[in-house]
């Protein structure tokens, strides 16, 4: 839940209610997956809440206590599964997130260093009789100490060993810039009366959400436009209407649709709609 969503905004919105309502492993593994996406909702990402379903259904009522197992399942990398282990059964592993990676760089001076020297790098610090405070106090060192923007040098445990500090450089890792491509999409709102027509999205490109479609020959009144803006890429949609004579066979009102699962980017769309009394 973490990824790209700061803690605070997590912990109000999303994981406790989460956990409330799938307080088990096993609640998760039998829960539909519409609901799983429904309380996921606004994360983005949602290959993660699809992949944490199928996870579930693969190892409740209990997660494996094996590194390599759990590396196994669907959604868990070597991070997260390093931190399961750390943090759940208390193993020797160090777990590597954006501010331990910074925390590393810094005091050793690294520019661009491979996925493999960063974690013999952690592993050479980790304090093994203790990885779970250990991993613990270095997430919060980066998230209070040894910042993005004017760390506090003074004040770090790591003041005495850091070659960043004894540089007066604190510029590491090297951040590399990356342009943001704009995708364009036509995307056809079809209404009958108090109803629109949604479908569920079959794409790996938030798949199991329901949305409206893109159309590569869209017809009707052009109405506006939305935009959005993901991580990789800017999305721009140019929305059509078309006002039908009959009725599909999967059609929504507004009360229906707000039980769904669906995209910002067509909640964005609702948006416009109810802006402008269409819907």
């Amino acid at each position: 839940m973490l990824q790209q969503t700061q803690v605070k905004t997590v912990l109000e919105r999303y994981y406790f209610p989460f956990l409330e309502k799938f307080p088990t492993l096993q609640a998760l593994a039998e829960a539909p997956l519409d609901n799983v996406l429904k309380m996921w909702e606004g994360l983005g990402y949602y290959t993660r809440a699809k992949n944490l379903h199928k996870a579930a259904q693969l190892t409740a009522p209990e997660l494996p206590k094996q590194y390599d197992m759990l590396l196994a399942l669907p959604g868990i990398g070597k991070n997260t599964a390093a931190a399961i282990c750390a943090f759940a059964y208390r193993q020797k592993r160090a777990v590597m997130e954006a501010n331990v990676r910074r925390i590393i760089c810094r005091i050793y001076a690294l520019d661009d260093p491979s996925e493999a020297t960063l974690i013999q790098k952690a592993h050479d610090l980790l304090d093994e009789e203790n990885p779970y405070d250990y991993n613990q106090a270095m997430m919060d060192i980066g998230a209070m100490v040894c910042t993005v923007k004017d760390p506090s040098c003074d004040a770090c445990p790591f003041a005495t060993i850091c070659r960043a500090r004894a540089l007066g450089c604190v510029d590491f890792p090297v951040k590399k810039r990356k342009k943001v491509p704009t995708r364009r999409e036509d995307v056809v709102i079809a209404i009958y009366e108090d109803r629109l027509f949604m479908k569920q999205r079959e794409g790996r490109f938030l798949h199991g959400l329901w949305g409206f479609p893109a159309s590569d020959a869209p017809a009707g009144e052009e109405i506006g436009t939305v935009r959005h803006q993901y991580t990789h890429f800017k999305l721009e949609v140019t929305l059509w209407l078309q006002r039908l004579h009959a009725p599909h066979e999967v059609m929504f009102t507004r009360e229906e649709i707000a039980d769904l699962a669906i995209s910002t980017v067509d909640k964005k769309i609702l948006d416009l709609l109810a802006k402008k009394g269409l819907f």
